[in-house]
């Protein structure tokens, strides 16, 4: 056990020393996460709907 633990926080400090070079680069941290906002139409979702509706309805026969 005392081996895995040493090898954790060896990978643990490179990990903070590498946000810390990336930090210093401009790239902020290390995890960015992708945010993508945009919202579907009215029309699209009725579409859908529609399309889906359909479909259990040929399921169902």
């Amino acid at each position: 056990m005392k081996i895995l633990r040493d090898e954790r926080d060896k990978v643990a400090n490179r990990l903070s020393q590498l946000d810390a070079a990336l930090k210093a680069l401009g790239e902020g941290t290390a995890i960015v996460k992708a945010k993508r906002k945009w919202k579907m139409s009215a029309a699209a979702r009725a579409k859908i709907s529609a399309a889906q509706k359909k479909r259990w309805a040929k399921a169902k026969k």
